[in-house]
């Protein structure tokens, strides 16, 4: 099987196919490169190094000042003006500016604050297995998976609620760009819904942004948009970028995690039975668990800033690496019989939240507090419920997601 990661094809062959394929360039000696081809409405990149093997990408996530998220982490890259129309996200930035925009939305994610969120978490999750029991088995991301995160963070941002099927709507169309495209008039379609979406979720929050500076409530979008005692707030463009990035990573990382989780746990019966016999005891380990299986970003790409040495290597200054998260969670050297899903197994080095360093994700702890209480929830009250058949996938470079997973219970 020939190997091509900058093929957009290799992203439609199956899941056990990719994962064969990053072992073969794990036993490597060395990175390899991996030329680019044109792209229809982005950048046409000069190619990258694929940094599949954990340590390299732990390495290059810890050295952000040599392996630069400017100018964007996706692959392929985006086009300069994305920046002008959607403002920067904090993920394509490096520090300074990243260090001061992930100290303002810091806030969101500290433990008083996660603290608050639990009993509105757990009364979201009951009334989500409500709505499940009475419309029966169907669709477990539409039903359940989906539906949790958004319900969270609206809640934390205070979008009122006959703004948020406008919002869920959004979320979907922009996770949904992250597909691969199969033609350049579907490729200048997407692009266009995508950037009505992302323009929309920016408008509203902004608009939003500009009532609570002048009454302020007990919600994020006031704590952001009013200056904390170091007198450092939001910018109405960065409350837009922010509360943009939050929809859809903080939405993708949760769901997908669920709907993949509840079809590893159908198809490994033991490792259920263990989660069940001792939940409190067992489920941080299967979340993590889940995220290392999972990977729900696949890749992010970096940008080198200077000559530096890598295993060997000699990268020089503007060369493109990426670096595959789903292939360091399955490297053997760090965690033996990789394929295997194992809620006992010592998960403290996956890089399912990104690679460790300043860009480590933000909002994982929501992610897992947001897991934690589905699963106890769905565990508790449908004992007997299990996947259904194969997951519908998201064919994409980026996004490991799932769009559909059949479920009965």
């Amino acid at each position: 099987m020939e190997i091509d990661l900058a093929d957009l094809g290799f992203w439609r062959r199956p899941p056990n196919e990719r994962h064969e394929a990053f072992a073969r360039l794990r036993d490597l000696d060395r990175p390899v490169f991996f030329e680019e081809r044109r792209v229809p409405l982005l950048r046409s990149g000069k190619g990258f190094y694929a940094l599949v093997r954990h340590a390299d990408v732990v390495e290059a996530s810890r050295n952000a000042r040599v392996f630069s998220s400017e100018p964007g982490v996706s692959s392929p890259e985006p086009p300069g003006w994305v920046k002008h129309v959607f403002g920067e996200s904090m993920v394509n930035m490096d520090d300074p500016r990243h260090a001061r925009l992930r100290r303002i939305v810091s806030r969101a994610f500290s433990p008083k604050m996660l603290g608050n969120l639990q009993g509105d978490i757990d009364r979201a999750c009951a009334r989500i297995v409500d709505d499940a029991v009475a419309a029966g088995p169907g669709d477990f991301v539409r039903q359940i998976a989906a539906r949790l995160p958004i319900h969270v963070i609206c809640d934390m941002m205070g979008i009122p609620d006959d703004a948020r099927a406008e919002v869920h709507e959004h979320v979907d169309v922009s996770t949904a760009y992250s597909g691969i495209r199969p033609s350049l008039a579907h490729t200048v379609r997407m692009a266009a819904r995508n950037t009505f979406a992302l323009l929309a979720l920016q408008r509203l929050v902004i608009r939003l942004g500009r009532e609570r500076a002048g009454t302020p409530r007990d919600d994020l979008v006031s704590a952001l948009v009013t200056a904390n005692i170091d007198g450092e707030r939001l910018t109405d463009r960065e409350l837009g970028s922010f509360f943009a990035l939050l929809l859809v990573a903080g939405n993708e990382t949760a769901r997908n995690t669920m709907a993949h989780g509840i079809k590893l746990l159908t198809d490994n019966p033991e490792q259920r039975r263990l989660l069940t016999e001792d939940f409190d005891a067992r489920v941080g380990g299967a979340i993590e668990e889940m995220v290392r299986h999972v990977s729900p970003v696949m890749q992010f790409r970096r940008t080198v800033t200077e000559d530096y040495d890598l295993r060997g290597l000699r990268l020089k200054a503007g060369d493109k690496v990426v670096l595959f998260y789903g292939s360091a969670n399955r490297d053997a050297e760090v965690f033996p019989d990789p394929d295997r899903f194992d809620i006992t197994r010592d998960t403290k080095s996956h890089v399912g939240f990104g690679g460790p360093g300043p860009h480590f994700c933000l909002g994982a702890n929501l992610a897992r507090q947001e897991i934690k209480a589905m699963f106890r929830e769905l565990l508790t009250r449908l004992p007997d419920i299990r996947s259904v058949g194969e997951p519908e996938l998201l064919v994409s470079n980026f996004d490991n997601s799932v769009r559909s997973q059949a479920f009965t219970f």
